[in-house]
């Protein structure tokens, strides 16, 4: 049998949605005094496939950099204009937009203006100020013929009375008449979106006792969570919180606004007490909510609308203050070095195959030693199925006799005289068609079992009873 190398290398890029799929971007933050210059920035971001990123200001040097890169921006007003832009005479607006949008735009491609970041808890508060600062702006652009910029403000989940059980989803009474139906008109009127932030990692670093750690990451749950409400079921948390801000908005009458996720991410670090902060969760997270994105669908509660979210943040950020996952919020340290690695394009989705993302080690596959071993760097998270010695050989034999029989496992390797026909034991032949059918069936829950003949194991299978050729098959049948 011919020397087999596999190494699955996942390329840290944002490649286009396929067919059906949404969209996945990145927030690009500057609170730091160690980050490359802008037009750094901007190679990064072109030689990594992002091709939409939000910034938080209209930064002179970084709009430029921009210009001609192919690359769509969502620009900020910062909080502390929100006054002035709301003033009546609208001038203030009418300057911001000639100086920090129509001088940029269309070299630089400005998709939207974010009017304020997460107003309702500013605690100077401007939210009185919110919608008619919009409405100044939106008027600003109709003069500069500009009107195709999209209107909005990213809203934090505290804008919520209750968010669960999703259905319950209602915001909170005094923001109702005053700020949330004026704000959701203006969207609607100039076919704009609701800007949405949403962080599970903050849910369960609160209630960790009581949200499952799997289903805030997006992986695999015993049972899903029904909302008693409408019996729509959840398999992750975020989902979950969508959703209650779509009930919300239908309890207003408003189910028709579109909503991109402006902010979601989870941290690589954290204090002592900041619970699931680590690099390997910030993987899992942000690895599983992509590839969640890119394969299509909406939540249950919008099954027809896609996805479109933006990565919080682009790097690590320094400067910030707060907590320790505050400065760790990034994809890439500011060297330009990645934090975790995690399969973003469809191809290394494809390759990783549909089992979800545990971990932040890449996976190289070496070739057999001298010896006949077989040495790995497994993905963390990274599973196979294999035969339980202990089961006794009925057991062993009727769960290979249903593996390659009606749960239709590739056996052909293990028949005689094949490759992977040695060792000819019922253990070793039952451990191959087990993980075969593991594997084709996507590691779904309950697919490891044969009567309890089986077990999935994270090292990888030479540590048991398969031989090597056996071993490298059954990596060649889980890549493909």
């Amino acid at each position: 049998m011919a020397i087999l190398i596999f190494a699955v290398l996942f390329l840290l890029s944002f490649s286009s949605p396929s067919e059906g799929g949404g969209s996945v971007a990145v927030n690009y933050g500057r609170i730091a005094n160690d980050l490359p210059q802008p037009a750094q920035v901007v190679e990064l971001l072109k030689a990594q496939g992002i091709n939409k990123v939000k910034l938080f200001d209209t930064d002179s040097t970084v709009l430029t950099a921009l210009a001609n890169s192919g690359i769509s921006v969502v620009v900020a007003l910062p909080n502390e204009l929100l006054s002035s832009a709301a003033a009546s005479d609208g001038s203030f607006s009418e300057k911001w937009v000639q100086t920090n949008i129509a001088q940029y735009h269309p070299s630089t491609q400005i998709e939207a203006i974010a009017v304020g970041n997460e107003v309702f808890v500013d605690p100077n508060n401007t939210t009185q100020f919110l919608v008619p600062a919009m409405n100044n702006v939106y008027q600003s652009l109709v003069k500069h013929n500009l009107s195709s910029i999209k209107i909005s403000s990213p809203v934090a989940l505290s804008a919520l009375n209750s968010s669960y059980p999703p259905s319950a989803g209602v915001f909170k009474p005094e923001l109702i008449e005053t700020v949330m139906k004026p704000m959701l008109e203006f969207l609607r009127k100039t076919s704009s979106y609701l800007m949405v932030n949403v962080y599970p990692f903050f849910a369960y670093s609160a209630n960790s006792d009581d949200i499952s750690l799997d289903y805030a990451l997006f992986k695999p749950v015993n049972a899903n969570v029904v909302d008693p409400g409408n019996g729509l079921s959840y398999s992750n948390l975020f989902e979950a919180q969508l959703d209650a801000v779509y009930a919300a908005m239908s309890n207003i009458q408003y189910n028709d606004v579109p909503v991109v996720v402006t902010e979601t991410g989870w941290p690589s670090k954290g204090d002592e007490n900041e619970i699931g902060a680590s690099a390997d969760n910030a993987a899992a997270y942000n690895g599983n909510l992509i590839k969640r994105v890119l394969t299509g669908g909406g939540t249950p509660l919008r099954p027809n609308e896609s996805l479109s979210v933006y990565i919080f943040a682009l790097f690590n950020e320094n400067q910030k203050t707060g907590p320790t996952s505050e400065r760790n919020y990034g994809l890439f340290y500011p060297n330009k070095e990645q934090v975790y690695n995690i399969p973003l394009t469809m191809e290394a989705l494809r390759a990783a195959g549909s089992t979800p993302i545990n971990g932040s080690k890449v996976q190289v596959t070496s070739p057999p030693t001298a010896s006949g071993e077989v040495t790995t760097t497994a993905a963390e998270g990274q599973t196979w199925c294999v035969a339980n010695g202990e089961a006794g050989t009925e057991k062993l034999q009727a769960g290979l006799d249903y593996a390659c029989g009606q749960g239709g496992a590739d056996c052909r390797p293990i028949q005689e005289g094949a490759t992977c026909y040695n060792p000819n034991t019922l253990e070793a032949h039952a451990s191959y068609a087990f993980n075969s059918y593991y594997q084709k069936n996507t590691r779904g829950t309950g697919t490891c079992n044969f009567g309890g003949a089986a077990h999935v194991v994270t090292q990888t299978p030479s540590t048991y009873t398969i031989s090597p050729p056996n071993f490298l098959h059954i990596l060649k049948s889980e890549i493909n």
